[in-house]
């Protein structure tokens, strides 16, 4: 047998572990290579009864949060640390996360992971009835809402580990969306695979919207890093992102109350509709790529800010299924997925760690491959069927 499944944690009967440990040698192809899988939860303060796994894969080091809706709070990858500091000192129980704040930005009281998922039955910006009480809050509820299945899965042959998790954005008359999340990585590799599927488990149609925020900061972002797009469209989000323009693919040295800027895409892609992005370190050593389909992922942008001393200085990479605007916007341009009875979406986003000069410039090459098949057409104010 090569599968060894272990279930973490299923609410539905009754199982939770409170603790996990395996600590194990993979014998392959490359030699030995050790690789670990715990499960614990922490203890004190705002982060007080959140479970965390931590996988070490022999290379690539990661925490997933089944607490908050299965998002990736940390990761390393050789010397290359995967996270950033929001000044949020998370991660963040959602029971202290005040989504209902009537300002809309309670969502902001918990974001600090390095990958994190908006939506699903809103992902944008707050909205508000014309009473001015509000609607939908900054991002959607899913990354606060606890899974209720987790599961570990190893391929004792292959040295694939994977971890699964399920969680249900679900309101009673209204809807019933759920979320199947799965990581997956080999043992001693620098990818990691994120697989995931929205269905609707009602006997009615619904609706939906995703972005995944990727979020790197220091030391990996820093002056000099840049960001390698390749693209159709492009155009500033707002007045502040316009005046930035001619730096939208570079992090400049941090300042005090520098603005977030944020650059809408229509990425290019190859024949089979794939498309990759990536993001350099200041050295041109260590490098980022996100590869996916434009099928999964129609919509990109990506978002920056460079504040000094501890507040954000960070770079983020966000494949979407809809532009990050008010729901009543997009619905309004279609950008709001349909799903039928019982019907599902997914998704996949292979996520590769650079480690040297030769990955980097292969990545650089195919990208300027998917460039030089288009001419990128940049438009200097916000498009308004993309910017609310």
């Amino acid at each position: 047998m090569t599968i060894k499944t272990r279930t973490l944690l299923d609410s539905d009967n009754g199982i939770y572990t409170e603790s996990l440990d395996i600590n194990e040698i993979f014998e392959g192809p490359n030699g030995s290579i050790p690789f670990r899988i715990t499960k614990r939860r922490l203890r004190g303060g705002s982060r007080d009864g959140v479970d965390i796994i931590e996988v070490d894969n022999g290379r690539f080091c990661f925490t997933i949060v089944p607490t908050r809706g299965m998002g990736l709070w940390r990761g390393r990858c050789g010397d290359v640390e995967l996270k950033w500091n929001s000044g949020v000192h998370g991660p963040i129980h959602p029971k202290l996360v005040p989504l209902h704040d009537p300002s809309g930005l309670g969502w902001l009281e918990g974001f600090d992971e390095w990958l994190v998922r908006c939506g699903l039955e809103s992902n944008g910006a707050p909205e508000f009835n014309e009473h001015g009480v509000l609607k939908y809050g900054l991002h959607g509820r899913i990354a606060n809402i606890p899974a209720r299945r987790v599961k570990v899965v190893l391929n004792t042959e292959t040295g694939e580990i994977s971890i699964t998790g399920v969680v249900e954005e679900a309101r009673a008359l209204t809807k019933r969306l759920a979320l199947y999340v799965t990581y997956s990585t080999f043992v001693g590799s620098s990818r990691l695979t994120v697989k995931d599927m929205v269905r609707n488990r009602a006997s009615v149609p619904s609706q939906f919207e995703l972005l995944y925020h990727i979020n790197t900061g220091a030391p990996f972002a820093g002056p000099g890093a840049k960001y390698m797009i390749p693209f159709e469209e492009m155009c500033p989000r707002n007045a502040d992102a316009a005046a930035l323009l001619k730096e939208w693919d570079l992090l400049q040295p941090s300042q005090e109350g520098s603005p977030e800027t944020c650059y809408l895409f229509e990425l290019a892609k190859d024949r089979d509709d794939s498309t990759r992005v990536l993001l350099i370190n200041p050295k041109a050593n260590r490098g980022i790529s996100l590869s996916f389909s434009k099928k999964d992922f129609p919509h990109f942008l990506i978002w920056k800010m460079n504040r000094p001393d501890g507040d954000p200085y960070v770079a983020a990479l966000e494949p979407c299924v809809n532009f990050p605007n008010t729901r009543s916007f997009e619905e309004k341009h279609g950008r709001v997925v349909e799903l039928k009875p019982y019907e599902s979406r997914s998704f996949e986003i292979n996520i590769d760690v650079l480690h040297d000069y030769s990955e980097i410039s292969e990545t650089i090459h195919h990208i300027q491959r998917l460039q030089a098949a288009v001419e990128p057409r940049i438009l200097e104010d916000p498009r308004a069927d993309w910017c609310e």
